[in-house]
């Protein structure tokens, strides 16, 4: 049954991955599946001297991070937590429980290439924070020893107070996690990262590495609060850097103006009480100037005809000599208008368009020249380098919204990103956090869906970081940092869609820890475990999964192992072929039947569409060659019968 292929242990195969992209790019460089990098560097016209000293960035333990992000994650899963979940059955967002260099390499699969916007506030190497031990190729014993701490609950973490080793360890954490963030990023995808003073250098230098120093977007300074502790000069922000993954296919970022959506509510309250164009705009100058401090590029949009508001100060001037030089006759005087020196910036069939549909503003006779309105609406801002946001404000709200306790120190403003996912993205993107806390940018992606209409969804990845337990959270019952991130998506969410009542927004989520495999992938599993062979006929599940394992948890294991499947999918049991028969994103048909019949197949053959994939357990065939053949004969058969003249394709996989 060559033709026939089990579903791969392995998740991720980044170096056969990269050396496929660099095959299509030099097909020289490539011979029989291995790099040639002599024959590369030719290609690349790189012809390195001996004993020459490069220009690089470089620390202990640098070799060994490039490695890490290499590596593939065995043994390891995400199991559902449907009693942690939120609306399971219809949220398109994620949550997931555990060490997030775990997660981004089982995300890979689904997610690669797929994230629109990635927002991390990773540690800032204060001293005080904690950063991961990642060094799995040794002993936890091994671990310990090399890095010289240890916490007292055995954790995969540790403070970094190392010394010498200080930004080193730091940078070997961080490195391969942008490098999976890479890897998940779209084309025209971004990443934001706040940090401190701290390891800002470094992280340039990393970001550098990782995406190139041209995909360098920039720096936004983030003032949060004053600091009024006695120092030579007081930290009063913080930084929060950008890197794109291609810049060569980016667009500019504008949103529509926050200031202009003042002016329009304003322009709707005054026209509840009268419909005379000449009074509104009378009341809304009025107002315009008495708010001036509020509406900063905006206080031109000061004119108001049947249409809405509007502003007559644009140029009607051609930016360059050599401009149209008709005659346009005053409606009233029908006499000729001044000329711009430069002449007329838009032809005439133009400006008779804009005329006939009463988009010009004229002047009061002939003396002045006319412009086309600008619409409040076209009113665009773009992201600034410098942001004020009162971190204050953010703690007070959390506070708010549990109860009046405060749970979680120093939160994010929530309003920062929203308006950062607001410039980014579109309605449909998904946003990746993977340092979450305490679930700040999944308060800010459903704030902005409820404003605008958006489809956005999001995924948060928080390490289950114990709290202290003199803490208001310990003492609230809120033991790790998880349970706080989540119980806020759950209430926050309640309040947005309390407020927004007529929006069709998403407050759900699924929830995931990252757990060991469900499968036992090879035979030698079974030998240290106490299993009753007599009955295994009664069992087969003893053979094939772990203990206490449930079908779902190996749904979603397999389709770990699946390329731009969306663990948000749906999940259907087709009980009409059998009670552990699914079908997952309508594509994928996993049968964990511990006997296919004839009649099964006959079934699966018929749905309509055709899965992209049939995936069995090898069990159910009882290692019965001939068995196995003829139910994919069948199989093969009865799809070619229902399809008619139409081909369709899928592969079989087993487990």
């Amino acid at each position: 049954m060559g033709e026939y292929k089990n579903v791969p242990q392995e998740i991720n195969d980044v170096v056969s991955d990269n050396i496929k992209k660099l095959a299509q790019l030099f097909p020289s460089a490539v011979k029989d599946g291995q790099l040639d990098i002599d024959a590369l560097k030719e290609e690349l016209g790189t012809f390195e001297e001996v004993g020459k000293e490069k220009y690089e960035f470089t620390w202990s333990g640098k070799q060994n991070a490039k490695k890490i992000a290499q590596q593939d994650v065995f043994g390891k899963t995400l199991k559902f937590c449907p009693e942690k979940s939120k609306n399971a059955d219809t949220t398109e967002n994620i949550y997931i429980e555990g060490d997030n260099l775990e997660a981004l390499k089982l995300l890979r699969q689904n997610y690669y290439n797929s994230i629109k916007m990635i927002y991390i506030d990773p540690p800032y190497n204060t001293g005080n924070d904690f950063v991961y031990n990642d060094d799995y190729s040794m002993s936890q014993e091994e671990s310990d020893i090399a890095e010289g701490v240890v916490d007292e609950l055995g954790e995969r973490y540790t403070k970094n107070v190392s010394g010498n080793r200080f930004h080193a360890n730091w940078c070997n954490m961080i490195y391969p996690r942008l490098k999976l963030a890479k890897d998940l990023l779209t084309d025209d995808g971004v990443i934001f990262i706040s940090i401190d003073g701290n390891e800002y250098k470094n992280l340039i230098e990393l970001c550098n590495e990782v995406f190139s120093e041209k995909n360098c977007l920039g720096t936004i300074i983030l003032q949060t609060a004053t600091d009024n502790n006695p120092t030579q000069i007081n930290q009063e922000h913080e930084y929060m850097i950008c890197y794109c993954k291609d810049f060569n296919v980016q667009s500019a970022w504008y949103r529509t103006s926050q200031s202009a959506k003042l002016i329009q509510n304003q322009y709707e309250k005054i026209k509840k009480n009268t419909s005379d164009t000449v009074q509104i705009q009378q009341q809304l100058r009025a107002w315009i100037k008495d708010n001036r401090k509020l509406l900063p590029q905006v206080q031109h949009y000061n004119c108001v005809d049947e249409k809405g508001v509007y502003s007559s100060s644009s140029n009607s001037s051609n930016p360059h000599p050599g401009g149209y030089t008709y005659d346009i006759l005053h409606p009233v005087t029908r006499m000729p208008c001044p000329k711009p020196q430069n002449g007329w910036r838009w032809a005439e069939s133009t400006f008779l368009d804009y005329a006939k549909s009463g988009e010009i503003h004229w002047g009061n006779d002939h003396n002045s020249q006319p412009h086309i309105k600008k619409r409040l609406f076209t009113a665009k801002e773009q992201l600034k380098s410098v942001i004020y946001e009162d971190n204050r404000a953010e703690t007070k709200m959390l506070s708010d919204i549990f109860d009046g306790k405060k749970i979680f120190e120093n939160p994010k403003p929530h309003n920062v990103i929203s308006r950062i996912v607001d410039f980014v993205t579109s309605k449909d993107d998904i946003i990746l956090d993977f340092f979450s806390g305490s679930a700040t940018t999944a308060h800010a992606v459903m704030q902005l869906n409820a404003e605008d209409g958006g489809n956005r969804k999001f995924i948060m990845v928080q390490l289950e970081e114990k709290t202290d337990e003199k803490s208001e959270a310990h003492k609230a019952g809120y033991n790790t940092i998880c349970e706080i991130g989540e119980e806020r998506i759950r209430r926050a969410g309640d309040k947005i869609k309390a407020e927004h009542p007529d929006a069709d927004i998403d407050i759900g989520f699924k929830a995931f820890e990252i757990a060991d495999t469900n499968i036992k992938w090879n035979e030698f599993e079974l030998k240290d475990e106490q299993i009753d062979f007599a009955n295994l006929s009664n069992n087969p599940d003893q053979v094939d999964f772990k203990q206490d394992t449930k079908d779902i948890d190996v749904v979603y294991e397999i389709m770990l192992r699946q390329k731009n499947i969306p663990l948000s999918s749906k999940i259907e049991v087709l009980d009409e072929i059998g009670s552990r028969t699914y079908l997952y994103a309508d594509s994928y048909l996993i049968c964990l039947e511990t006997q296919v019949t004839n009649e099964m197949i006959d079934k699966l053959a018929s749905l309509d569409p055709t899965p992209f994939k049939y995936i069995f357990r090898d069990s159910a065939f009882k290692d019965d060659i001939d068995l196995k053949t003829n139910a994919f004969r069948r199989l093969k058969a009865m799809v070619e019968k229902h399809a008619g003249a139409t081909k369709k394709a899928y592969t079989v996989e087993f487990i």
